[in-house]
């Protein structure tokens, strides 16, 4: 048995603009459970040129409208071509990526543009990044690029390096998405919580601190730092977790407040924090909440009073 599966795009009137074929797929009489549906190497096969003709069509496009100039109308002059890499879930995609000189309708700061490469500035797709940050999260980086690589069509293109790299970027936009720190967040009046709603249960937040020491320490004032942890357990609905080193944290009371507010927090809302007297800890939910009670451990066996 021969299977061919062909992919055929179709335009918004309903025309057919490509009708290309994807894979053939060849199967023998005698069923075996090896052979039953696809297998993962034809699956990863299958979806790499499947993306690799959807993403051809929608470049090609994009660059055909990009011809005439956005403010006038006028047809653009083409400077040349450039190859862009772009890394998806389903492969790594190579470009043509033409570039434009600019129309001289108004001032422009710039002679030419390439707007592909603008529209793709971070040349790894936005899903990529998701599960390699998801992962990591989770396992070492090496474990995570042999996973995506055991169930992706990736091949070996990926790196130990580049996980940690994406997955630091987004950590500086997730810290930069952040509010500014504040050492007090009692906003508003009573009249003001007198008008909202009443609240849900209360929310109970058991926050601690360790320090971590490194191997090998040249002194007792060196090669450590105090990490700070703490979860989130409403009555209803799922608890959340946050950490963070003390000595560079520079938004601790900030970071909590918006993990409080996730999941559903007023500002009429109880909220109940469990913590040991240890000074960095016991002052991080300090003015957070109006209807907060603090309970702090008082028992060598870590029982809260």
């Amino acid at each position: 048995m021969k299977v061919r599966l062909q992919m055929i795009i179709e335009s918004e009137a309903g025309h057919v603009e490509v009708i290309k074929e994807v894979v053939t797929l060849e199967r023998q009489k005698k069923l075996t459970p090896d052979r039953l549906g696809l297998s993962l190497a034809e699956s990863k096969q299958l979806l790499h040129e499947v993306q690799q003709i959807l993403v051809e069509h929608q470049t090609t496009a994009y660059a055909t409208e990009q011809r005439t100039c956005p403010d006038c109308g006028a047809d653009r002059k083409r400077k040349g071509t450039h190859e862009i890499v772009y890394r998806t879930l389903f492969g790594k995609l190579t470009l043509e990526s033409p570039r434009f000189y600019t129309c001289i309708c108004r001032k422009r700061e710039t002679r030419s543009v390439s707007p592909l490469a603008e529209v793709l500035k971070e040349r790894t797709a936005p899903e990529m990044v998701y599960l390699e940050s998801k992962f990591a999260t989770l396992m070492s980086y090496g474990l995570t690029v042999e996973l995506l690589e055991e169930v992706l069509p990736l091949g070996s293109e990926r790196s130990v390096a580049t996980v940690h790299r994406n997955l630091q970027r987004l950590a500086e936009r997730a810290e930069q998405e952040l509010g500014e720190e504040k050492e007090m967040f009692l906003d508003g009046c009573q009249r003001d919580l007198d008008t909202l709603p009443p609240p849900a249960a209360p929310i109970t937040v058991g926050l601690d601190g360790g320090y971590v020491h490194a191997k090998e320490q040249k002194s007792r004032t060196e090669g450590w730092f105090e990490v700070i942890v703490g979860k989130s357990l409403p009555q209803e609905g799922a608890a959340k977790c946050l950490a963070f080193v003390q000595k560079y944290d520079q938004k601790p009371k900030r970071r909590l407040f918006e993990l409080l507010k996730s999941q559903g927090m007023q500002a009429n809302q109880s909220v109940i924090f469990l913590s040991d007297g240890g000074e960095t800890v016991r002052g991080l939910p300090e003015f957070l909440v109006p209807e907060s009670e603090h309970w702090l451990e008082r028992t060598p066996r870590g029982i809260f009073m």
